[in-house]
């Protein structure tokens, strides 16, 4: 009874939100004329009430500030300015909801009517005096393209505030320092109106209205700030609750937030993502006094470092998930991703999709820790994770890159140790060594087996990396966002490559550098944009120049076009994904109206819908790996040695996780082996009789993650084994067949 309560509640609540507004319309407009000061002391403290009468004030269009050019009035550098307009309401009952629109830098107090209703990244407590900085950076967007913030002012808050005739709107802007170079203050004001009537004025053609949540079949994540601004490179802490209540049971905003209740850090992430209205963010859980809390979230490892990432540019939502997915099938870790929908101070914020960040750990990249005493034999030799990105270099690269001109090198970045932690003799140890996998490759005898580039890299995990890189076609691939780890000399100690990470631009999303081409190789950037002509380490022409390289190249492509890169197979899995997100994708582009329309950097034709972005990239991906059947380098032979002699059992030294079970059609096996080596995977029936042999292949101790499509051998159902046989252990994992 209760639960019919509940959703007839819900409906009701639903309902009636949106019966209550019928359109909007702005009554504040960033360039109407305001009045203004910029105080050298405090103000008259009625400046904020209808009967105030600003007779010393100057009068001006918004948005005021100096620095960035986006300001219709400027004055000198100033710690703040103080504005306010005055504003008409003739029937206050036809109002059921207000938006504060705002591009700011840095921080902010808004006032209606002498009532405060919106402050964001200021202190708390009393109103800040004028000469109050702002709690942190807060950098406008319009100016360089994006949208302004959304600040919803329900119903309930606006009760008693507004009022029939004279109204005021009187906000004091702050920066962060008294020598910033910036200020801006651009600010809009629009009411939700509950009939057809037109009382004020046509909202900015970025304007949204707000989306009624009320339930989802995804996890609801939702956030809450106070009056704390999310700023980026800084974290806030702010309360974060999830509710999730088991796969395949509905979530509603208004249960119990029972996955996780907490404390959070949270700051914007991203780079060309900052002027998105959907922002992306790094969070880190937290305890009650702000200590880093390791939670298990959606059955991933214990860990504190999370990323909400916002797949605003991506249409069809799932560009990351998928790449990650196929990563981790394919043996590597990647990140494990969790689709969700958020909401930050009860505003809905769209799909997310939440994930593992990119960390030294033994559930993530599983690489020895480090301490700043570990500067001598063997523990200095790892374990380390180093990227080529945007970031400030910790080095650059020994081999000139192909085609530099003026100088260019590429560089790396230490990201683990943290560079503040990181020892001279650990800086000196890890850029030795990659400066001998660069001097090795770039040699006359790189294919040596023993002497070239193989005695320091782990060729496996690069055929993996350039495999998913050039299946994704991604524009960033090989020169941005491109880790490499290595563990210590007694762990294995070559680099490997990966993981991979930041694929929203790849599967046909980028218009530039010919990213939209099914043809062609991502890797060779110096022939679609040659402006950038060197910015490719030129690491991949030397490998696929190598026989032995370019050979397993070939037998891994092959394998993997048979299972995981078969159409079938990919288009089921992209296909479940819309089955997952198809219901939170409606809300999420009501809340962001972007199909159809150019966003940075999607290719045309701009598919009208969600489904039609999902056939574009299916079609896509079908014409990529014919593509690749034609062009891929190597020839083979693709054979692995032969099994020989009996095996004793050793249960105990491999582990499997297999799902689901009972089966289908389909199975997902993750694996965990004792050590690296040549390994035979089998399906056999329950008579013990071998089926076929999934797979044999050299595999390395982190290798996890296999799919696999039984269909075409008619299995009936029933009891089957899986076997897993390596050269000194053998497992057999039992598996139901289904009706």
């Amino acid at each position: 009874m209760k639960s019919l309560l509940r959703l007839f509640f819900l409906f009701f609540i639903s309902f009636t939100a949106n019966a209550q507004t019928d359109h909007w319309e702005t009554v504040v407009y960033e360039n109407n004329i305001w009045k203004y000061v910029v105080p050298t002391s405090e103000p008259d403290t009625n400046w904020r009430k209808t009967t105030f009468t600003p007779t010393s004030w100057l009068s001006g269009q918004g948005g005021f500030g100096f620095g960035d050019s986006d300001d219709n009035t400027t004055f000198p550098q100033a710690t703040s300015v103080y504005i306010r307009i005055v504003f008409n309401i003739s029937d206050t009952s036809k109002i059921s909801a207000a938006i504060l629109n705002a591009d700011y830098d840095d921080g902010f107090v808004a006032y209606l009517n002498n009532t405060e209703i919106v402050r964001a990244n200021m202190p708390t407590g009393a109103r800040p005096p004028y000469n109050t900085f702002a709690s942190g950076n807060h950098e406008a967007v319009m100016y360089s393209g994006g949208n302004p913030n959304y600040f919803n002012i329900t119903q309930s808050a606006l009760h008693g505030i507004i009022r029939n005739g004279t109204n005021v709107l009187a906000i004091q802007i702050h920066n962060v320092t008294a020598t910033s170079s910036d200020l801006s203050s651009r600010f809009w004001l629009s009411f939700g109106i509950k009939n057809t009537s037109v009382y004020f004025g046509t909202p900015p053609s970025w304007f949204n209205g707000p989306v009624d949540f009320v339930s989802s079949n995804l996890p609801i994540i939702a956030i809450n700030t106070g009056t704390q601004t999310i700023i980026n490179g800084t974290k806030i802490t702010a309360d974060m609750g999830i509710i999730y209540n088991g796969q395949g049971v509905r979530n509603y905003v208004t249960d119990p937030k029972n996955h996780y209740n907490g404390k959070i850090g949270i700051e914007i992430r991203g780079q060309s993502s900052l002027n998105f209205a959907q922002k992306q963010y790094n969070v880190e859980t937290r305890d009650i006094v702000g200590n880093n809390l390791d939670v298990s979230l959606f059955g991933m490892s214990k860990e504190n470092d999370w990323v909400l990432y916002a797949p605003y540019n991506d249409k069809t939502l799932m560009r990351n998930v998928i790449t990650y997915q196929l990563a981790r099938e394919m043996g590597r870790w990647a990140a494990r991703t969790r689709f969700c929908e958020v909401t930050i101070n009860g505003e809905y914020k769209g799909v997310y999709v939440f994930m593992e960040k990119i960390k030294r750990d033994s559930a993530r990249v599983d690489v020895k820790k480090m301490n700043n005493l570990y500067n001598t034999g063997d523990s200095l030799t790892g374990g380390y994770i180093i990227s080529i990105d945007k970031d400030t270099p910790t080095w650059y690269s020994a081999v000139t890159p192909n085609n530099a001109t003026a100088n260019q090198q590429i560089g790396f970045t230490i990201q683990y140790p943290d560079l503040a932690d990181v020892t001279v003799p650990q800086k000196n140890y890890i850029k030795s060594y990659v400066d001998s996998f660069e001097t090795a490759l770039n040699s006359v005898n790189f294919q040596d087996p023993l002497n070239g580039y193989r005695k320091y890299a782990v060729v496996k995990s690069f055929v993996d990396f350039f495999i998913i890189n050039e299946f994704t076609r991604n524009v960033d691939g090989y020169r941005l966002s491109t880790f490499l780890h290595k563990n210590r000399n007694s762990k294995g100690g070559q680099i490997k490559a990966g993981p991979v990470w930041d694929f929203n631009l790849g599967l046909k999303n980028a218009n530039y550098c010919n990213g939209s081409d099914t043809t062609g190789w991502a890797y060779k950037f110096n022939n679609v944009c040659p402006s950038d002509n060197w910015v490719v380490p030129f690491w991949w022409d030397k490998l696929v120049a190598d026989s032995s390289f370019s050979n397993k190249l070939y037998c891994k492509y092959t394998d993997l076009r048979t299972n995981l890169l078969d159409t079938t197979v990919l288009f089921a899995k992209i296909d479940s994904m819309v089955s997952e997100v198809n219901e939170g994708q409606v809300r999420h582009f009501a809340k962001y109206p972007i199909l159809g329309v150019y966003v940075w950097p999607n290719p045309s034709p701009y598919p009208q819908t969600f489904s039609a972005e999902i056939r574009s990239m299916k079609k896509w991906i079908y014409k990529r790996l014919l593509w690749l059947d034609a062009n891929m380098y190597g020839t083979g032979p693709c054979s692995v040695p032969i099994f020989a002699g009996n095996i004793k059992n050793s249960s105990k030294d491999i582990n499997a996780y297999i799902y689901p079970n009972p089966f289908i059609n389909n199975i997902h096996l993750e694996l965990d082996i004792p050590s690296e080596g040549y390994y035979q995977i089998a399906l056999y029936d329950a008579q013990g009789k071998m089926i076929t042999v999934l797979t044999k292949d050299y595999f390395e101790k982190d290798a996890f993650g296999f799919n696999w499509n039984f269909s075409k051998y008619n299995l009936q159902a029933g009891l089957y084994f899986l076997q897993v046989k390596g050269d000194k252990s053998i497992k057999n994992f039992r598996i139901i067949k289904g009706e």
